[in-house]
């Protein structure tokens, strides 16, 4: 019996000797995964640099950046957790951008997506991502993912401020081309800018000149403004300060904002312009606009458009002034009249602003009135 024991106590040791062994080489044959430090040992510099190579790009030459890079894909490190920086330093290096639209109107509007491409260029290069949160979407969906960023930069006007009520007060907030209480904000010069190109187009003499706002009504509008509507002030919308624009100009001409009618339209888009400028543009000859003082490139364009499809000739028959300055209006003939604004370096700014490079304060911009053929 006990030598029966001791043979199975043998071979009990021996299936478990055979076992650690097999487990050992598995543990050898596992690659070691390679860590920030282990990287920077490797190449001979600071985990810093390493961590700017992959985080802030700006702070390192080109060349230094490009071999770090390469010896890391050699090496299998896919750079910082990102998830454990996260909890380590209670920042996500996440921007939030609070759009006034959708998501698929700001990607397809020529201004806006200028305005984002310059935010994206500032943060791309400082290690940072762009969340695009869209205003015109259910306000309950942007607090929950808001609470995700380290600030946000507020772009237009906001189809509710209860939406804006609901983001996280304590962090950093930028506002563009709107206005909010005790937080800096972007702008362009829009009433200079809007005297400038209508004392431009009244230089020429004109019998019914008329404006066709953007979004300027209180009450959802998209046609003639009546006196029973309500136009937005000058800290909820950019458009207000335009128009304040061009009544200046027109009283220097002698005409009275009761001389001029207005329009007004929903949304920056040919689709909802048309309506608006059809009925305008199919009005009595005695009664049409000779010019349209627009506030968008857009709106201009369409009327532009119309205005061909009805053998209206502009200039001599109408003539006609947009604000942006988008490719778009400057690559067709007529060229169009415009006041351009650098949209690009807007989103620059706000971006550094945000990321706490440049000082948060208030930032206004100058811009350039470009003379085209559709009011010489």
């Amino acid at each position: 019996m006990v030598a029966l024991a001791k043979e199975h106590y043998r071979a009990y040791d021996s299936k478990l000797t055979e076992s650690i062994k097999m487990a050992k080489e598995a543990l050898v044959s596992v690659p070691h995964r390679i860590t920030l430090k282990d990287l920077a040992l490797e190449l001979g510099v600071s985990t810093a640099t390493i961590s700017n190579a992959f985080n802030r790009p700006d702070q390192l030459s080109p060349a230094l950046r490009e071999r770090i890079l390469g010896e890391a894909k050699r090496l299998g490190y896919r750079g910082p957790d990102a998830k454990a920086r996260s909890l380590r330093t209670g920042r996500s290096r996440i921007i939030a951008v609070v759009l006034a639209e959708s998501l698929t109107y700001s990607l397809n509007d020529a201004v806006a997506s200028e305005f984002l491409s310059g935010v994206a260029e500032v943060l791309d290069a400082h290690g940072h991502t762009m969340l695009l949160l869209p205003g015109r979407e259910h306000a309950s969906q942007a607090p929950g993912s808001a609470n995700i960023a380290d600030g946000f930069i507020v772009y237009g006007l906001m189809p509710t401020l209860a939406l804006l009520g609901d983001l996280p007060a304590q962090r950093p907030l930028v506002a563009v081309d709107f206005d909010i209480e005790g937080r800096p904000a972007v702008h362009v010069d829009n009433q200079a800018a809007s005297r400038a190109i209508a004392h431009h187009a009244l230089t020429t003499p004109t019998q019914r000149p008329a404006v066709i706002n953007l979004r300027l009504t209180a009450e959802p509008c998209n046609g003639r403004v009546t006196p029973e509507h309500t136009l937005l002030p000058g800290n909820r919308t950019i458009t207000r300060s335009r128009l304040d624009g061009f009544y200046q100009a027109l009283e220097e001409r002698g005409f009275t904002p009761a001389d001029v009618p207005l329009w007004n339209v929903e949304e920056n888009t040919f689709e909802v312009c048309s309506p608006v400028i059809e009925a305008i543009l199919d009005l009595p000859d005695a009664e049409r606009p000779d010019l349209l003082l627009c506030m968008s490139d857009r709106i201009a364009l369409t009327a532009l458009t119309l205005a061909e499809q009805r053998s209206l000739r502009v200039p001599e028959d109408l003539r006609l002034v947009g604000f942006d300055g988008i490719a778009e209006g400057q690559y067709r003939a007529p060229r169009l009249t415009t006041v351009r604004q650098d949209s690009v370096e807007k989103g620059r700014i706000a971006a550094r602003m945000i990321l706490g490079l440049t000082p948060a304060v208030d930032s206004l911009l100058s811009t350039e009135l470009m003379i085209g053929e559709s009011c010489p």
